[in-house]
């Protein structure tokens, strides 16, 4: 793969050279003129990246296309912010960021750019699997970040033994996992049984059903997270139109019975 020259480049993707350097350009003023900017460290940055991803995120759920331009311009700063402090460091720079994911990408998609043939998606992920740990990787699990929320790490974790071979082979397999970590939670936990439960125990079968229904929505190819922050929104939204129109209607939710809620409730459902 060769760079081209400016000459070669079409109109559209000069203006886009030059936007970037735009940006370039207004980072050095903020790093050197904004007594904020000044102060800021890679390691004071962090958990404002974390908000900004968040807030990606948020906008990608309802699909908001002006705001998730806002928030990829958040994200785009934050990553030539760090790049410009380690600059000043002469740690690297963004040409470094940018050349490392080029050459990353590159050695990692070997069916465009070598000769390997992967014609599925499958293929795909079991060579990028494959070449990580010749890179290094001591575990094809070693690459899922500790600090990611556990519903999202399950299904992380599970897409990448899946990359390495070792996966179900039927999603009625999986199904059926789902069914005996369903009976050996009722077993030792049913409901009609008010014996004192063994908490610790409790969860540990509890974590074992939520990673085999994580399993099972891979197979059906639904994203566990999305799903379960769609019902979080759903609820969110029927309640408070239970809040709103019940005080609406001078009642307070504190002395209303169940009985009077659920009326508000099946309400909410029909909008």
């Amino acid at each position: 793969m060769t760079t081209r020259s400016l000459s070669d480049l079409p109109e559209s993707r000069i203006q886009q050279l030059l936007a970037f350097d735009r940006l370039l350009n207004v980072m050095d003023d903020l790093r050197e003129k904004c007594p904020w900017d000044k102060k800021q460290t890679i390691h004071s940055l962090r958990h404002l990246t974390i908000e900004e991803t968040y807030e990606l995120s948020d906008a990608i759920m309802e699909n908001d296309l002006p705001e998730i331009k806002k928030e990829l311009g958040d994200i785009l700063l934050h990553i030539v912010f760090y790049a410009k402090i380690a600059s000043e460091t002469k740690d690297f720079d963004i040409k470094d960021v940018l050349h490392g994911i080029c050459e990353k990408l590159i050695v990692r998609h070997p069916h465009i750019y070598g000769n390997t043939i992967a014609e599925t998606e499958e293929q795909v992920k079991q060579n990028w699997e494959q070449i990580k740990l010749k890179e290094g990787n001591k575990s094809v699990l070693g690459g899922v970040p500790a600090s990611l929320p556990a519903l999202v790490k399950a299904m992380r974790i599970q897409e990448k033994a899946r990359g390495a071979g070792f996966d179900w082979e039927e999603k009625q397999q999986v199904w059926e996992k789902v069914e005996e970590e369903m009976q050996e939670f009722k077993e030792h936990f049913n409901a009609d049984d008010n014996s004192i439960i063994d908490k610790e125990k409790a969860e540990g079968e509890f974590g074992d059903l939520l990673f085999s229904l994580v399993n099972y929505a891979r197979f059906i190819d639904i994203n566990p997270e999305t799903a379960l922050e769609r019902t979080n929104k759903k609820f969110i939204k029927r309640f408070t139109y239970l809040e709103t129109q019940s005080r609406a209607d001078g009642k307070q939710l504190h002395e209303m019975t169940l009985a009077e809620m659920d009326e508000y409730w099946n309400k909410a459902k029909t909008l």
